[in-house]
C-alpha cells in the first residue's frame, strides 16, 4: 500500500488512522491547497511529518512552521494548534 493512495477523495481534509495500539496511533493526513485543519489540542504528545507538498503548522505560543518533504515538528501536549496547507499535502501524524 502507499500513502498517497489512501485518500481517494478530493476533500480539503481527510484523515485516516493507518496504525493503532493501546500505546498510540499514526493519522494519514492530506490537505488540499489552502485547506485548513482548525485549530485544536492533543493531550499526548505527538510527532508531525511532511510527507509532500507544503503546510505551516501555528500554535496559540506563537510557533510558526513550515513542514514540507521530510520536515517534522514535534507538537506539544496541551498546546492549541492548526494546520495550512499551501500546496496539496500529505502528513503523518505519530501520537505517543
Amino acid at each position: 500500500m502507499n500513502l498517497l493512495d489512501i485518500h481517494n477523495q478530493e476533500k480539503p481534509l481527510q484523515t485516516q488512522k493507518i496504525f493503532g495500539s493501546s500505546e498510540g496511533s499514526v493519522i494519514s493526513i492530506q490537505l488540499l491547497e489552502n485547506a485548513e485543519l482548525k485549530e485544536h489540542i492533543t493531550k499526548t504528545p505527538a510527532l508531525l511529518l511532511g510527507i509532500n507538498g507544503e503546510t505551516v503548522y501555528e500554535d496559540e505560543k506563537g510557533h510558526k512552521v513550515n513542514i514540507s518533504n521530510g520536515d517534522f515538528y514535534q507538537i506539544e501536549p496541551n498546546v492549541k494548534h492548526w494546520l495550512i496547507s499551501k500546496t496539496k499535502s500529505n502528513l503523518i501524524l505519530i501520537k505517543l
